[in-house]
């Protein structure tokens, strides 16, 4: 490639911009990631140029040429812009000037670089979202598979980190399937929203040429156009919504890696790691370390911080096109990667990467008071009220803490003191399976209920 060509702004100007200044105000070192976009943006403008007559179809065509022979420099690696082309669009207009002459002068007629690199942003993101959602049925699909597995194993579920009552392990695998169903609707509602055009809002103000917008979108797969030319140059309600969108699929990850966590701990033991997806210590040789899912909630801070940077941006911005917008992409980019990256390690991790202990897990719901509600509703089943009965475990438990015994170590006959209503079906109901299987209330615990989720569940991950 030649020197790079005047800027298109440079003819106003009586002396070239300070290097360091130059330096400064460049974003071709992280916009170069919109190259294809703007290809496919540039492609349909062309095209637009032609079908509405203000360039001929023949320099349309040579421009088209132009442009993929671009694409495919860039593809073989022989295009590679500098900051002395500043951005990605002076640059493929700069080379494309270069393989086709004049004729590459027109391409920016009826068009400005505040709405193409809208455009570009759009389709870029567009397209980011459309493979987010797929690692998200991935992901979904990691957890069912994991859930399939463990439909009988039970395991303690908490509350305040406290015991509170034996769960399926597979209905707790499941509510991350919730979570992640939620992240996944989410982004379809928002890909909407993205999914229009502000190609031919001009600079602010639109064009005085007889450009065709619905045309240009429609070649590039938008839904719609801009309806307000500002609105189109300077909205970016959608990048913002999006790393919104993106910081709560992190913290539904970062939910899920702190459990793994505190489940690979000696303390807990439910699950042992798999050598594919931790590491050791470079002193203590019997560490196994949680790589996988510490970095995942780590990595969840610097998409918060993302998305403050951006609404930090915007909520002082005036009408219309600001060189603040240029920082947009930089937080963006690195969401779209940082969330990509964390899906797909978890879900390695789901399905290679831990093996759940179920002997453990099934002899520790035995030697703790989590079956104490189950007291109280056996109770209350046999016609005494619940509040009553609540208050008469609470003193059951207190005698058992005092007499180093669990519910199960009581004889009948010290059941029966406490109230006449107990019988000796009171073993089988506070014992752990049942205690799981009685909770058959639609989105309960039971093993009939997590059957029923787990066939919804599949049913859903069909969807597109």
């Amino acid at each position: 490639m030649s020197s790079p060509a005047p800027k298109a702004w440079s003819q106003r100007f009586e002396s070239a911009l300070h290097p360091a200044i130059a330096d400064f105000n460049a974003s071709i070192t992280f916009d170069i990631e919109l190259l294809e976009y703007d290809l496919n943006g540039s492609v349909a403008h062309a095209k637009m140029l032609a079908q509405t007559s203000i360039i001929s179809i023949s320099e349309a065509e040579q421009l088209v040429a132009g442009l993929e022979q671009i694409r495919q420099e860039h593809r073989q690696g022989h295009f590679n812009p500098t900051v002395d082309d500043e951005d990605v669009h002076f640059a493929v207009e700069h080379r494309l000037i270069e393989i086709v002459g004049d004729v590459g002068k027109k391409l920016h007629t009826a068009r400005s670089r505040n709405d193409q690199v809208g455009t570009d942003i759009r389709l870029y993101l567009r397209h980011k979202v459309d493979a987010i959602r797929t690692q998200l049925r991935a992901f979904q699909q990691a957890l069912v598979d994991q859930a399939e597995r463990h439909i009988d194993t039970i395991i303690p579920g908490y509350t305040h980190l406290q015991r509170a009552q034996p769960l399926s392990l597979a209905h707790h695998l499941l509510a991350y399937v919730e979570m992640a169903q939620r992240d996944w609707e989410r982004l379809g509602d928002l890909r909407h929203r993205i999914n229009l055009s502000p190609l031919g809002c001009g600079a602010l103000a639109g064009t005085p040429f007889p450009i065709n917008r619905a045309y240009s979108a429609e070649l590039l797969g938008f839904e719609g156009i801009y309806r307000n030319s500002l609105d189109g140059v300077s909205d970016r309600d959608f990048a913002i919504e999006f790393t919104a969108a993106a910081s709560l699929i992190v913290v539904h990850l970062s939910r899920l890696a702190e459990e793994i966590i505190l489940w690979a701990s000696a303390e807990f033991s439910f699950v042992k790691l798999t050598d594919t997806c931790s590491t050791g210590s470079s002193i203590m040789p019997q560490k196994k370390n949680p790589d996988v899912p510490e970095l995942v909630r780590g990595k969840t801070g610097r998409v918060f911080g993302h998305l403050q940077s951006l609404l930090v941006m915007m909520k002082g911005l005036p009408m219309a096109y600001n060189k603040d917008l240029q920082e947009d992409k930089e937080p963006l980019f690195d969401t779209v990667k940082t969330v990509q990256s964390c899906l797909e390690a978890m879900t390695i991790l789901l399905q290679e990467g831990l093996e759940f202990q179920a002997e453990r897990l099934a002899s520790t719901v035995t030697t703790d008071f989590s079956n104490a509600t189950d007291v109280a509703d056996y109770l209350a089943a046999k016609d005494v009220p619940f509040r009553e009965a609540y208050n008469l475990v609470g003193k059951v438990v207190r005698h058992c803490l005092a007499n180093n015994q669990l519910l199960k170590d009581l004889s009948l006959e010290e059941w029966q003191e406490l109230h006449p209503a107990f019988e000796d079906d009171i073993y089988a109901a506070i014992a752990p399976r049942q205690v799981v299987a009685a909770r058959k209330s639609y989105g309960g615990t039971s093993f009939e209920q997590v059957r029923l989720a787990l066939s919804e569940a599949r049913q859903r991950l069909l969807e597109v």
